[in-house]
């Protein structure tokens, strides 16, 4: 069994891949545009070039995004509300990758809780990117002895 996060944007996906290519050092294995949907699905003409899944490699896991080709960019109330109720974690193996890995995501984003050592690792924090996605990014490395 594999289970993977899927995270819709709404008409930035190829922004988030960009950016989250560059903050994991990654790139995607997989990626369809709405162009490439069947003619019968009918996509509007100025949203050909969204994503329509796209798979990208972190680590040993990966996650998948996509343009919710339906949401109405107009309206904030539409499917472009911050992401509720769950958060995307990265666990890194180390403390200083953890940080760097944090960093990236929280530049032009709402940061919730800062990056500190805990009782439990050497690093850990959450925060709310600029795509409205929430992350909480740990490590492996164990806490410095009390």
């Amino acid at each position: 069994m594999d289970v993977k996060s899927y995270i819709f944007f709404n008409g930035n996906a190829s922004e988030a891949v960009d950016a989250y290519s560059k903050i994991f050092g990654s790139e995607p294995s997989m990626l369809m545009r709405m162009a490439d949907a069947p003619p019968d699905m009918d996509i509007p003409k100025d949203r050909k070039d969204w994503i329509m899944h796209c798979e990208l490699p972190i680590g040993e896991g990966s996650i998948y995004l996509s343009d919710d080709f339906t949401s109405n960019v107009d309206d904030p109330t539409s499917n472009n509300r911050a992401m509720e109720g769950c958060s995307v974690m990265v666990n890194c193996k180390t403390a200083s990758e953890g940080k760097q890995v944090f960093d990236g995501l929280a530049k032009g984003g709402e940061i919730r809780m800062e990056w500190v050592p805990t009782f439990w690792s050497a690093g850990f924090g959450t925060l709310t990117d600029r795509f409205g996605i929430r992350w909480m990014v740990g490590c492996d490395e164990e806490p410095a002895s009390a």
